[in-house]
């Protein structure tokens, strides 16, 4: 996304750890399963999910709210969209 969005560190990594992966080239239950062990295993404090606006990649909005059910926490989540121009669109 950092070539897309030019503010993507300053406005999504500050003091975040950054997860990368794609819904389209690889398997989606791979993700959720890990998802789900690291919210497990780990005191997440939240999910900031950004994303491109294509359909692709909103199939991992699906994995992550089901690793976050999955992991029987309440983990505070977020999506935001970035336009194929590089505009925040949420």
């Amino acid at each position: 996304m950092p070539f897309a969005y030019a503010s993507f560190h300053g406005d999504f990594l500050t003091g975040k750890t950054l997860l990368v992966g794609c819904p389209k080239l690889d398997d989606i239950g791979v993700y959720k399963s890990k998802f789900t062990e690291i919210l497990k295993n780990n005191d997440i404090k939240s999910i900031n999910y950004v994303r491109m606006e294509v359909p692709c990649c909103g199939g991992m909005t699906g994995a992550i709210k089901a690793a976050i059910a999955g992991s029987g926490k309440d983990v505070p989540f977020e999506e935001h969209i970035i336009s194929i121009k590089g505009e925040r669109l949420t």
